[in-house]
């Protein structure tokens, strides 16, 4: 039995395929990453915004059409898509998908194909996902083989007026500490890691429902201590600026595994934008926690992304946001338009912005931030520093891709090395040549 998957979406929802994947080997099945001439294939949807449906739609329509022309036997749906539409009949939507199945039920995709080859249609989608992958859950790294993905929470309580995530993924939930531990352990003796990135819809707000308090300081100076094989580098993604502690900032700043990369999403900055959305903390302390963050934390990558375009947002509102990005100078940063959600609070606001002018401030901001960009990578020019491979291309000459500190995969800029000296998973030196807006050369 062939299962073709397809992951669509953030790396959370990738662990999440990663999780089926692993199930469906246990029980036998044959993963590929082959879509045509499969007996099944899994797409494992995004429905954050408007712009993750489409694409969802989009792929599963070419399922469907493959499915029509004989080259593939049945469909299943996962994840975010069939959760957040649990109340519509995507059945009637989508006929030709023989299964559609939610994220809190991962672990049944097993049952769910022996019902799908004798001819049923399903759909199991929970109402609240309660689901939690553990150390003993059958997990398939599907990165890489010298860094993975550790989820370490679930769901969100924020509540961000424009945010779908709680309704789609369920209320925050931890998982435990030495339960984190112990598969960090487990991966790293199956394949020689060099990084593991800690992810989570918000990993500042770790441990909170387990232990009464915030235990992501705790979590990664165990994990610091650990001594595994090549394991060099601790990434910390996702996290909430109301969350940040003098703790949570120390152990950053004296454990040398834990990268200094912080994703600190900010998504505004003018105090009436920001009262709207539902983020509880005023531009006077957004910029008291960068300073604190900046003046403790050696050598820090600063990470966030902005949305332009929120209801309300004036031009005004959106000048304060560019000086403020002017201003502090963020090493990176990325950007997008407001997303109206239908379930949101946000989706009634009044004084909604026409899309014109919306992708006039995209275009505005991302511009601004090329140039910051540039400066700062030139900074780099002639020095030498550390990188990470990832990737060897073929080719005369050879040349390697890397990443520093500062670089999240997937996410951020890369280094492109030349010579062939080098093997993926490997730390070297690189002297830096050329410098542009997201890469450097060296």
């Amino acid at each position: 039995m062939q299962i073709g998957i397809k992951s669509l979406g953030c790396p959370k929802n990738f662990v999440d395929t990663e999780v089926i994947c692993g199930t469906l080997r246990e029980k036998g099945y044959q993963i590929s990453g082959k879509i045509d001439h499969s007996d099944i294939v899994i797409i494992n949807t995004c429905s954050f915004i408007k712009d993750a449906v489409e694409e969802s739609i989009e792929e599963i329509l070419n399922l469907v059409k493959l499915k029509k022309e004989g080259k593939i036997k049945h469909i299943i749906v996962t994840g975010c898509l069939p959760q957040r539409y649990k109340d519509d009949n995507l059945k009637q939507e989508f006929p030709e998908v023989d299964a559609f199945l939610g994220v809190g039920d991962l672990l049944k995709i097993d049952n769910l194909i022996k019902g799908v080859l004798q001819g049923e249609q399903i759909y199991k989608v929970g109402p609240e996902p309660k689901f939690l992958y553990n150390h003993n859950t059958p997990r398939t790294i599907l990165t890489p083989q010298h860094y993975a993905y550790i989820k370490i929470s679930e769901g969100c309580q924020n509540n961000c007026s424009y945010c779908l995530i709680p309704q789609i993924r369920g209320n925050h939930r931890s998982r435990k500490m030495e339960d984190i531990i112990e598969e960090v352990k487990i991966i790293s003796e199956k394949q020689n890691l060099s990084e593991i990135i800690l992810i989570g819809q918000d990993t500042t707000l770790y441990g909170i429902d387990l232990y009464g308090e915030y235990k992501l300081a705790e979590l990664l100076k165990k994990l610091s201590l650990l001594e595994l094989n090549n394991l060099k580098w601790i990434r910390l993604l996702y996290t909430h600026p109301v969350h940040y502690n003098d703790e949570l900032i120390e152990v950053i700043a004296n454990h040398p595994k834990i990268c200094p990369y912080l994703d600190l999403p900010l998504q505004h900055i003018s105090d009436k934008i920001l009262k709207r959305m539902n983020r509880p903390l005023k531009k006077y302390d957004v910029i008291s926690l960068i300073n604190k963050l900046r003046d403790r934390i050696s050598n820090l990558t600063l990470r966030t992304t902005f949305m332009v375009g929120f209801p309300g947002e004036t031009d005004q509102d959106f000048e304060e946001l560019l000086n403020f990005v002017k201003n502090l100078r963020f090493e990176r940063l990325g950007a997008f338009i407001f997303s109206r959600e239908e379930g949101t609070p946000a989706y009634d606001f009044p004084q909604q912005i026409p899309m014109r002018i919306k992708k006039e401030r995209l275009k505005k901001l991302m511009l601004t931030q090329q140039s910051i960009a540039k400066e700062i990578n030139s900074f780099y020019m002639g020095k030498e520093i550390e990188v990470l491979i990832d990737e060897i291309k073929s080719g005369k000459p050879k040349i390697a891709i890397g990443r520093t500190k500062g670089d999240a995969p997937e996410i951020d800029g890369k280094v492109v090395i030349r010579g062939d000296k080098t093997k993926v998973g490997k730390f070297i030196k690189v002297k830096v040549t050329e410098a542009s807006e997201y890469d450097l050369v060296g």
